[in-house]
């Protein structure tokens, strides 16, 4: 699976090997070739890179080695989700979850081993952080579970939601988005087909926004202050005020929106107070709405509010002018819906 002694190549940018074949005498167009042969034909060797010349497969097999993820288990949930739970090469776990959507799936993929940001309605919270993963990593996840699909090619939308803060580890995000919406010799994904999720980092908003132009989801979750830090203690650093200031200068593409994503928790932020708090809040922001029916488990004693009261709260906001879609996660079944991912991974002695 894996040799520790090499690069794994998965982490170099396009641009870098080219740098790196033409130290090394191999002419750089062939950075191309190489990346079609990892990215799109699946390649495992570089020996099976046909339009290389011997002497610069050699010279690659000799310096890198081309990683697979070591898928440790696949949990299947009865609404079609599937959750693959990954080791890495430290012996560290991630896990990724394939979202079955009406016609084709969506792929909700890791950033970090556990998350630093300590969100108190999310059980990957309760890991802590251990590490961010290298760019080779998150672009794994992707390689390696199209390989492991029946047909890829339904595979049409990627989601930085899975483990991890994707702001917190953004080098190596923006790396990954690049293989990712590489139309050439990547992974071929449209920037409006790639979703990146903060808890709202608000000095790497603009950064995202000025090297990517892939969709921005902001997870907000209260309106006032006293409640945002208290569910997410992030919003003590950076409140919503200057959030909201952030998003209003946020370079958007034509005609695309930020979402904003909003946790309904029982009794804790799902009032029509905050329903009609939430829309005036929003107002100078191009946004949409992602209301998200709290996931109930065992590490929480938050509840799930009433379906009457979740359609109330989104009535409200749509008489308000906002698209407002109702998210019913999936795989709940699994531990595999919003804000379930790795409770009990990654623990010392694991």
């Amino acid at each position: 699976m894996h040799d520790n002694l090499k690069t794994d190549i998965k982490d170099l940018t396009k641009q870098e090997l080219a740098l790196w074949l033409n130290d090394h005498d191999i002419r750089s167009f062939h950075a191309e070739q190489i990346f079609k042969w990892i990215y799109i034909r699946q390649a495992d060797s570089f020996h099976v890179m046909t339009d290389l010349g011997k002497i610069a497969r050699d010279l690659l097999s000799l310096n890198f080695s081309i990683n697979r993820l070591d898928i440790k288990g696949i949990e299947n949930s009865e609404d079609g989700s599937r959750k693959y739970l990954i080791q890495l090469n430290d012996g560290r776990y991630i896990e990724s979850v394939l979202i079955p959507e009406k016609d084709h799936y969506t792929l909700c993929i890791s950033t970090q081993v556990g998350c630093a940001q300590g969100c108190l309605f999310c059980m990957t919270a309760r890991a802590g952080f251990i590490r961010n993963l290298s760019s080779g990593e998150i672009t794994a996840q992707i390689r390696d579970i199209k390989k492991n699909m029946a047909d890829s090619s339904l595979l049409k939308n990627i989601v930085f939601m899975g483990m991890g803060e994707p702001l917190a580890n953004f080098n190596n995000v923006i790396r990954a988005i690049e293989v990712i919406t590489d139309g050439d010799s990547g992974f071929k994904f449209s920037t409006r087909r790639v979703t990146v999720s903060t808890a709202g980092l608000v000095p790497k908003l603009f950064d995202l926004g000025r090297n990517t132009s892939v969709n921005l989801a902001i997870s907000l979750n209260a309106t006032d202050d006293k409640k945002r830090s208290m569910l997410m203690p992030v919003n003590r650093k950076y409140p919503i005020k200057k959030l909201i200031e952030a998003c209003e200068l946020y370079p958007l593409p034509n005609r695309r929106k930020i979402t904003f994503e909003y946790i309904l928790i029982k009794g804790i932020n799902d009032s029509e107070d905050d329903a009609e708090r939430l829309a005036k809040l929003l107002r100078p922001v191009k946004a949409k709405i992602n209301l998200i029916p709290f996931n109930e488990h065992k590490e929480s004693d938050f509840k799930r509010p009433s379906d009457a009261l979740v359609r109330n709260f989104q009535k409200i906001l749509s008489d308000n002018g906002y698209t407002t879609i109702v998210r019913q996660s999936k795989g709940r079944d699994i531990s595999a819906a919003c804000g379930q991912l790795g409770a009990g991974l990654n623990r010392p002695g694991d």
